[in-house]
């Protein structure tokens, strides 16, 4: 394309644009319709320089031209209690469901690595041994040993702040850290089920399996679904950039990049409940099967949360992305 012609072809159509814009509220109805069309024309013609013939002067001019007539056409908006009821009951449960394709089976998978660990550790004498002293592990596995002692070592509101804090961390991680390829989320996903793995291993060894899992199970079936949706997401996230389907790479990954933002605060939200049924519930004097029961409960109701809630938004067509009105406007590049 020569851009010298599509400038001087496309240049009286800018400057109309801009002498509107520089306007502001004083237009007719036909100028008000007229400045619509040409901000319509100057997007695509932006799009069309920047896959064609790049320049970065041209581009620069045309990027704030059509960024000060978006925001004329759309105006500004300010956030309110709706967005937040509105990501809650649609946009977060929306997203969650959308990547069930990828947290599921990573949950999955995650869950019988943990266990082969754990029965690998378990049934073999000389990996216990490489893992600790014998008098060490011993320690950590009797009655009242630090397997248990752990969940009461801190005041419970501290330790629900702490294990919040550092889980919160982990999912984000898991979702920034999924745009390499999602390399860094199989480690962080390793490091996770090998510790449960080695619990698994260390207590059954001592014959006090049903100990460990009445200790995990209240919180842990929630805390660990959190951290399989968000590294599920982050790898979906890894796998946009090999494979951004049918749009460009950039409008994919910001698509997704968007999404996983949003997916990152709705599982703090999830992960302060685990939290808070770590600090004050596995550490409790409830009986094992109360405490179970309730984090199953709770387990259930996150994917009730998910499955009916976002799956009917979903099929309504929630993206678990902004809204319309707020992304950048997207248009064909030129081939």
């Amino acid at each position: 394309m020569d851009l010298d012609v599509y400038v001087t072809a496309h240049r009286a159509e800018w400057e109309r644009l801009d002498h509107l814009l520089r306007r502001g509220g004083k237009l007719t109805g036909a100028e008000a319709d007229e400045l619509v069309s040409l901000y319509q024309r100057a997007a695509t013609h932006l799009s069309i320089v920047q896959s064609s013939a790049p320049d970065p002067m041209l581009t620069a001019r045309l990027t704030q031209l059509v960024a000060r007539a978006r925001a004329t056409v759309t105006g500004t908006r300010r956030s309110s209690w709706r967005d937040a009821a509105r990501f809650l009951t649609a946009g977060f449960p929306a997203a969650v469901y959308r990547s069930r394709h990828w947290w599921v089976p990573t949950a999955v998978l995650s869950t019988l690595l943990a266990v082969l660990i754990g029965w690998w550790i378990g049934t073999h004498p000389e990996v216990q041994a490489a893992i600790g002293a014998p008098a060490d592990l011993r320690e950590m596995t009797r009655p009242g040993g630090q397997y248990e002692t752990y969940y009461s070592s801190n005041p419970a509101a501290s330790f629900a702040a702490q294990v919040w804090t550092n889980n919160a961390q982990a999912a984000a991680m898991c979702l920034v850290l999924g745009a390499f390829l999602g390399i860094p989320v199989l480690w962080i996903l390793f490091v996770n089920m090998l510790n449960v793995g080695v619990g698994i291993g260390l207590m059954s060894s001592a014959g006090r399996l049903d100990v460990f899992l009445g200790l995990i199970l209240p919180h842990g079936l929630l805390e660990l679904t959190a951290v399989f949706v968000a590294a599920g997401t982050g790898l979906r996230l890894g796998w946009t950039v090999i494979d951004p389907g049918p749009t460009t790479r950039r409008a994919a990954l910001a698509e997704r990049g968007r999404a996983a933002v949003g997916m990152a605060i709705g599982l703090a939200l999830v992960l302060f409940v685990s939290g808070l049924i770590e600090g004050f519930v596995t550490p409790s004097g409830l009986p094992t099967w109360a405490r179970i029961t309730i984090g199953v409960a709770a387990e259930l109701l996150f994917l009730a949360y998910v499955y009916v809630l976002g799956g009917r938004a979903a099929r309504a067509g929630e993206q678990g992305d902004l809204e319309e009105a707020d992304r950048s406007a997207q248009f064909p590049t030129a081939a």
